[in-house]
């Protein structure tokens, strides 16, 4: 018996390359990769100023437990492979994020500050951890139990979908903490607008897609409200032109 079955490889038909199959192709890289794209201006202005007091990193908090959902709703209700691959890689690329902000809140502290980790457990210092190492553990923390729960609650229908719209509904307010450190500092001096900009123009591409390809109603809705946000900071970066910070969050 041959390891390899040439037989079956000889029937095996190539895709037909034509301009559907093509464009299908192009939105579903898109899809994966293009999520990333708007925080790349952000990451490279932190790196730049060495200051990251402007950018909230609840944003990469809301896309992580986000993204986590969404591979748990996955394994309850599947869903095409590329928002699949792009949970995975927008995972990773939040933490590159929580690196580089934790890296350089640390090197910013005039005075050094208590150590806070996230095995403290003290809720008045969650998210605001001295080390990176502790929100690896949480995220670490935060997929195990949620797969325990999802193995154990697979068969509930109401759990998939409870999961699903938790997913899809912190992701689309990802923007909320952005907008409400804007709104407190009254100025957006810190915030990337190229990043603000690639998050509408993805979202709206990211909502057609869901619409298109008949995605679960959760994702398009979801989709929407995320839109909405966008709109509202960048109405923010227009009303608070030439703002001087009034406090940090």
């Amino acid at each position: 018996m041959d390891f390899f079955d040439w037989a079956a490889w000889k029937k095996m038909e190539m895709p037909e390359v034509t301009l559907t199959n093509f464009v299908t192709w192009v939105s579903a890289g898109a899809m994966v990769f293009g999520g990333i794209v708007p925080y790349i201006p952000q990451y490279r202005d932190i790196k730049r100023t060495e200051n990251a007091e402007g950018f909230s990193t609840y944003v990469c908090l809301a896309l992580l437990v986000a993204n986590s959902l969404r591979i748990l709703f996955w394994f309850g209700k599947r869903f095409e492979t590329p928002l699949l691959a792009q949970s995975v890689i927008m995972i990773i690329a939040m933490m590159v994020m929580m690196r580089l902000c934790t890296k350089v809140r640390r090197k910013n502290e005039l005075v050094a500050a208590k150590v806070r980790t996230f095995s403290d457990f003290d809720t008045q210092y969650f998210w605001k951890w001295t080390y990176f190492s502790s929100y690896l553990e949480f995220v670490l923390a935060f997929f195990t139990i949620g797969f325990l729960a999802t193995f154990i609650f697979l068969e509930s229908t109401v759990y998939v979908e409870t999961i699903g719209f938790l997913a899809v509904f912190t992701e689309a307010m990802l923007g909320a903490p952005q907008f409400y450190r804007n709104f407190k500092n009254h100025s957006t001096v810190g915030m990337s607008v190229k990043m603000v900009c690639f998050w509408t123009m993805g979202d709206t591409f990211k909502t057609g897609y869901f619409i298109l390809r008949e995605a679960p109603v959760q994702f398009w809705l979801c989709g929407l409200l995320q839109i909405s946000i966008d709109v509202a900071i960048l109405f923010q970066v227009w009303f608070y032109k030439g703002s001087i910070p009034h406090r940090q969050l």
